[in-house]
């Protein structure tokens, strides 16, 4: 036979479902809680804060350390360069030296090798008797030609050869071509002496960059 139970009467034992606990309770409890979760991430980050800081001092400190270490051996190197100032002040001297020779010979020619040369050129029965040279300077630039089909130069040679026969005045301004630096050679006046029955010839010679004598001209160029 079934019971009705009402919902007034009293269950032992049964599942309390009512709370007496005043709000105010829970409230402490979670605001605890949220409390001590701020301070454990609180302390979380001052950990992280406070092991960067000592990272960062340590690398700090390391730095400092390698730029001491690069300015004393700066140190070291500069003091070890004193030592050597007159040798490398006496070099700059030696090359400054060196450099004057260079442009001093820049425009010298041996004249004396090149008129044996062109002696050499000449025939046997031709001296030269009379040289006149001009040519140009390290300072200034020799005067080109204005007229057509000459070429550049760096000095004039006006000579002046004797020949007991009628000169070949043609053959000797082949023979002249051979020279090194030869750029033009123009004829002069023939003149016959009649007491001595010898013949005068002018020529005007132009000479090249070809002909220097780079005596002291480095090895690389």
């Amino acid at each position: 036979m079934s019971r009705k139970i009402d919902s007034d009467e009293l269950i032992l034992g049964g599942e309390p479902r009512v709370d007496l606990l005043p709000p105010e309770v829970f409230k402490r409890r979670q605001a605890k809680a949220v409390r001590r979760g701020l301070g454990i991430g609180t302390v979380g980050l001052l950990a992280i804060v406070l092991a960067g800081t000592g990272a960062a001092t340590y690398l700090s400190g390391q730095a400092q350390a390698q730029l001491l270490a690069a300015q004393s051996s700066t140190t070291d190197l500069l003091a070890e360069q004193t030592k050597y100032a007159e040798i490398r002040t006496a070099q700059s001297q030696v090359d400054l030296v060196k450099a004057a020779q260079q442009v001093g010979v820049s425009t010298e020619i041996d004249w004396e090798t090149y008129l044996l040369a062109v002696q050499g050129t000449l025939p046997a029965s031709v001296v030269i008797e009379s040289v006149i040279v001009d040519s140009a300077s390290p300072i200034l630039l020799y005067p080109q030609p204005t007229v057509p089909l000459q070429g550049a130069r760096v000095a004039t040679v006006d000579f002046t050869a004797s020949s007991t026969v009628l000169p070949d005045v043609p053959a000797w301004l082949n023979g002249l071509t051979t020279l090194p630096g030869f750029a033009d050679a123009l004829p002069g006046s023939v003149t016959l002496d009649e007491t001595t029955g010898v013949y005068a010839v002018a020529i005007k010679m132009h000479v090249n960059e070809a002909a220097y004598a780079e005596r002291f001209a480095s090895k690389e160029d």
